[in-house]
């Protein structure tokens, strides 16, 4: 069983679950207290020792199941099936004790199955899984690497346990025992078994390849599935898609604290100083035994964020404050404004609930601001000005995030301008295409002059890479 955890373990790793050799070892620890008779608690069990991050958990329990008991439980069902509704009025348990009677009438040497025989006659599910897995290993189904190959590995697994001569073995027992008195509905019901347990040996090493390649790829599958998230509209993502989206979010969010972690350790080291160490080490004939780094302090950015809550861009909204309150840490500030129209902070709110419950607040419940007016950025930026300018500094980035549909009203952009004056960067994220700018009653194009960047952000990927410079 230790061997199954360690080769457990490993699939975990190849899958981007990161699990120590001590949490293997904690696993170990808990064998000597459970067996996996008790499913349910073997798998929380391993899960309690083997998971850290709660992003990981629902990929575990795919692969646990993939590789502990998922193959045994489709065995069952498809032998299970393969019994039912035998010809003619026989039961399987009244046929198979016809078949033990007339097989103890025949001489002794008359009848010498193979173990796959004698396991698919008496239904020896442990045994059958044992044997397809065995044949499964040394016809290397391991190595699969993509869908057009399973029907290949499929064929090689079931050439391996010599599936046309068991088939053939059963027929010919069915033929001897007919032959021995066996009568003619038994005989019938027995061919038709024979035949619908050799479709179901076929149906199990099929899943057992699609299963293999399943394990053998989780990591592409997911990474897959990440990537098409980031690239999909924020527009067009499904209930279920907007759920998996905020795992992907704290993903990249994760990966960008990492690399500034990197850094800032760097920074504090800071550079080697050439000049500094050779002057130093004069004593010692230039030889550097001491060595000298130029220090440089480098100050974490505020960041002030103006989110527009329409409903044209809501999603995008949710994401970008999701992502942004993710790598907090990266700021020395972070202030935090909705508008429609009307301007609110919502700071307070991020401060003293969990994120998504924050976030809900901000965007749906209308308890910041009146979210179902219609659009005004100039009114907007107006009050920002009026009430907060004081706030930028230039150690300040300024992010807006909005499509500037300003609904013909005031653009007011002398208050953006103001800002852009007075802040380090002033960053815009528009959900629509550059195309689209300055049309209708779009007012893109005079807040342009006062944008040190603005960019189409329409997806996960585009806003990463917006985050990227401004963090990094």
């Amino acid at each position: 069983m230790q061997k199954k955890i360690l080769e457990f373990a490993n699939l975990l790793r190849k899958s981007g679950i990161r699990v120590s050799v001590a949490e293997a070892l904690d696993a170990f620890a808990a064998l000597d207290e459970l067996t996996f008779d008790e499913r349910e608690v073997f798998r929380d069990a391993l899960r309690s020792s083997m998971v850290k991050r709660t992003e990981d958990i629902e990929s575990y329990d795919q692969l646990f199941d993939l590789f502990w008991s998922g193959f045994y439980d489709n065995l069952r069902e498809s032998f299970d099936a393969a019994t039912q509704g035998l010809p003619g009025s026989l039961d399987l348990e009244a046929l198979l004790k016809a078949v033990q009677e007339g097989m103890a009438n025949l001489e002794p040497g008359e009848v010498d199955l193979s173990e796959l025989a004698r396991a698919l006659l008496t239904q020896d599910l442990s045994q059958l899984e044992r044997l397809i897995r065995e044949a499964a290993e040394a016809a290397g189904v391991s190595r699969i690497e993509n869908l057009l190959q399973i029907g290949f590995f499929s064929r090689r697994v079931m050439e391996r346990l010599n599936s046309e001569g068991v088939a053939q073995e059963l027929r010919d027992l069915a033929a001897r025992l007919q032959a021995a008195g066996m009568s003619q509905g038994e005989a019938e019901a027995l061919q038709a078994l024979i035949e619908r347990l050799m479709e179901a040996l076929r149906k199990a090493v099929r899943n057992l390849t699609e299963r293999e390649l399943q394990k053998q790829n989780f990591d592409y599958m997911e990474r897959f599935r990440r990537e098409t998230l980031i690239e999909k509209s924020f527009y067009h993502l499904t209930e279920e898609e907007v759920r998996q989206m905020r795992e992907v979010v704290t993903r990249l969010a994760q990966r960008i604290k990492n690399i500034l972690s990197i850094r800032r350790r760097r920074l504090q080291k800071g550079k080697l100083d050439l000049h500094q160490t050779l002057r130093r080490n004069m004593a010692r004939g230039g030889v550097p035994f001491e060595l000298s780094f130029k220090q440089r302090k480098k100050d974490r950015p505020k960041l002030v964020i103006l989110c527009d809550v329409s409903s044209s861009v809501a999603n995008v909204s949710r994401f970008m404050l999701q992502f942004v309150y993710s790598l907090q840490e990266a700021f020395t500030k972070i202030r935090s404004f909705v508008f429609v129209a009307e301007l609110g902070e919502v700071t307070p709110v991020f401060r003293d609930n969990d994120i998504n419950d924050a976030i809900d607040k901000a965007l749906d419940g209308g308890d910041v601001i009146n979210v179902y007016t219609r659009s005004n950025f100039g009114y907007a930026f107006h009050s920002f000005w009026q009430n907060f300018l004081s706030a930028i500094d230039k150690r300040t980035t300024v992010l807006v995030l909005g499509d500037a549909r300003n609904n013909y009203n005031d653009p007011r952009a002398w208050c953006l301008r103001d800002v852009h004056h007075k802040a380090k960067n002033l960053v815009w994220l528009n959900p629509e295409s550059p195309g689209a700018w300055g049309f209708g009653d779009s007012v893109m194009d005079k807040y342009l002059p006062y944008c040190d960047v603005a960019e189409e952000c329409r997806n996960l990927r585009q806003l990463s890479k917006v985050v990227d410079r401004l963090v990094l």
